[in-house]
């Protein structure tokens, strides 16, 4: 197929009519909804974002529209004979920021008022409630047919309101009042959906529908949102051809990459994966694997939660969770892992023999990178914009068994960092390294079981094992001599990779690592004392990078980022955040990005 004859790639479409009507490509889920349509009448759907949730509103909208023309070729049009015209009321919460009781009530208000304007008003309905319930009734006796209601993110309020209690019991009071009229009026109503991300019961919102059925990990709709592996062959395979010609890849390498960063998702136990529709149509859009998906929105709320709870990052992937907590609908602050699975973040590894426990685990390359980038300034005084650098580095001095060079690099991440009173220095220092042999890709195991104890932190590279004991307020001595005295080396006696024990001590005054002992295979140790100038190694390091990316300008104007990546064995991403720094004030950019060059403005 020739790239002319592509149909358009939807990306963030959310209208089904405009994308069949401008010949979109669309993945045909409609045997899904017909199901839904004839089996029940009231239904709850959580999905994370972007996931195709309102497109599915819209393609429910347009079914009992009777919008026929819209569903030919699809496989409703051989099931359905009927086509009647409904009544159709959608309401869409994605359009406001909810920051007072006022926000929450104009979109609803509009919502009524539009549809007052077709099936008209009466003066007794003075409340949301009332009105909502009125306009309801109209609308089956106008039309003759019963109302179809729509709401799309029902739950954006909350998620506004989350750690405002106040704030959040207002909406509460005004969404259960405005909701109640889906019972009251059961007898005018022929099918309704609400979509979300996640699951609120405790706010009570919902405490009236005793008959809304919550198919989020119903296995006969496990499929409705997202895409399989037989849907990305069915319909995505001439995309994934162009873009292997693109680049000049195989066919089958693209394939896998397109696995390895956005499928993994799991709704039920056991389930078939999915692929994140959003970034898939994304990459094969713009010949090129990012982070589409993560990009477009940040789990602020949900690290600060971690935070707040002194949760071990280690536990989202290493222990087990109560199944039936995955269902959590409490909007409970403490129910951490429940709101990352329900917001993506999270998903199904596994579960028990009699599905009471089930494991966790990050769905896709795209997720874990994109999470723990998130995550590192949040825990260290790395600056967003210094993050791809920093890690870079930090690869570097690892892989390469530079253990006193990562170290310092480590401690500098604590300079200046403001810990609450809760915060152990210890737990804090292994969540900053979980994070970054997790961005680096490195095998890291916190509390690591051997047959004499437990070791604080266990890191493992091609060539190294890093065996590291924690102590505080005592000495890296006493530390080191616990790893001899636990045999902590003993299971990689065989091994043929490097050992390098480390034994590091924590001061409660200064809230960081003030020294510690390194110890190789050959039996040398090497001591090192913090002293309060240790910050300025980054620093140094920052400094050099600059003085080297001036030096390639000077040699070569119109040398590329990918060029002077190459040349300094950075990533492009780290190339990027340096040359941030830099522009402006030693250096500049003349023309455009293809077409121009750089100057030099002064020094470093």
């Amino acid at each position: 197929m020739q790239n002319m004859d592509l149909k358009k790639l939807p990306i963030g479409e959310q209208s089904f009519e405009k994308l069949r009507e401008e010949h979109c490509l669309y993945v045909d889920k409609t045997e899904y909804i017909y199901r839904m349509i004839n089996q029940g009448s009231y239904y709850f759907l959580s999905r994370p974002r972007r996931f195709g949730k309102s497109l599915l509103l819209s393609t429910i909208e347009a079914y009992f529209l009777g919008k026929k023309n819209l569903f030919e070729g699809l496989a409703i049009a051989d099931k359905e004979q009927n086509w009647i015209k409904h009544p159709v009321m959608h309401l869409d919460f994605n359009t406001q920021q909810y920051d007072s009781p006022q926000r929450l009530y104009n979109i609803i208000n509009d919502f009524l008022c539009r549809q007052e304007a077709i099936f008209g008003k009466q003066e007794s309905e003075v409340d949301l409630g009332l009105r909502f319930m009125g306009v309801i009734r109209r609308a089956h006796e106008q039309t003759g047919q019963r109302v179809v209601i729509l709401v799309d993110e029902y739950d954006k309020p909350l998620l506004h309101a989350f750690g405002k209690s106040d704030l959040q019991e207002e909406f509460r009071v005004m969404l259960r009042a405005f909701y109640g009229a889906l019972k009251t009026m059961d007898a005018h109503i022929r099918f309704a959906l609400l979509t979300g991300i996640t699951k609120f019961s405790k706010v009570s919102i919902f405490s009236d529908l005793n008959n809304l059925n919550d198919i989020s990990r119903d296995k006969q709709y496990a499929l409705l949102c997202g895409l399989t592996d037989k849907e990305v062959n069915a319909y995505l395979s001439p995309y994934i051809a162009r873009y292997a010609a693109n680049v000049n890849k195989p066919v089958a390498e693209v394939r896998n990459n397109l696995q390895r960063m956005y499928d993994g998702y799991h709704f039920v136990d056991g389930g078939e994966g999915l692929y994140n529709p959003y970034s898939v149509m994304c990459a094969l859009a713009k010949i090129e694997m990012g982070s589409y998906w993560f990009e477009t929105g940040t789990p602020t709320i949900l690290i600060e939660m971690l935070q707040r709870h002194h949760y071990p990052l280690e536990s989202l992937e290493n222990e087990p969770i109560d199944t039936t907590a995955l269902d959590s609908k409490d909007g409970n602050e403490d129910t951490i892992v429940p709101l990352l699975y329900q917001s993506g973040y999270l998903s199904i590894l596994k579960t028990s023999g009699n599905g009471r426990l089930s494991w966790m685990t990050f769905p896709n390359e795209e997720v874990r990178d994109g999470f723990f980038r998130f995550l590192l300034p949040y825990y260290t005084t790395v600056q967003k914009t210094q993050t791809a650098f920093a890690i870079d580095n930090f690869v570097n001095d690892v892989t390469n068994g530079n253990a006193n060079l990562f170290l310092t690099r480590l401690q500098s991440f604590f300079a200046d960092f403001q810990y609450d009173a809760q915060t152990t220095p210890e737990s804090h220092f292994r969540n900053v390294l979980f994070i970054l042999c997790k961005l680096i890709g490195l095998q890291v195991d916190a509390e690591y079981q051997t047959s004499d104890g437990r070791i604080d932190l266990l890191i493992r590279t091609d060539k190294y094992v890093y065996i590291i004991e924690c102590k505080i307020d005592a000495t890296p001595k006493i530390a080191l001599e616990q790893t001899h005295q636990k045999s902590y080396a003993l299971p990689w006696t065989t091994d043929n990779r490097q050992k390098i024990l480390i034994g590091l001590n924590f001061s409660t005054t200064t809230r960081r690592p003030d020294g510690w002992l390194i110890e190789y295979d050959d039996g040398t140790i090497e001591a090192k004392t913090v002293e309060k100038t240790v910050e300025k190694t980054v620093e140094k390091t920052v400094e050099k990078t600059s003085n080297k990316i001036i030096a390639l300008i000077k040699t070569n104007p119109q040398i590329t980022m990918k060029e002077i990546s190459q040349h300094l064995s950075m990533s492009e991403r780290g190339v990027e955040e340096q040359i941030k720094t830099m522009r402006g004030k030693y250096i500049k950019r003349v023309g455009g990005r293809k077409k121009g060059h750089w100057e030099i403005i002064k020094l470093t």
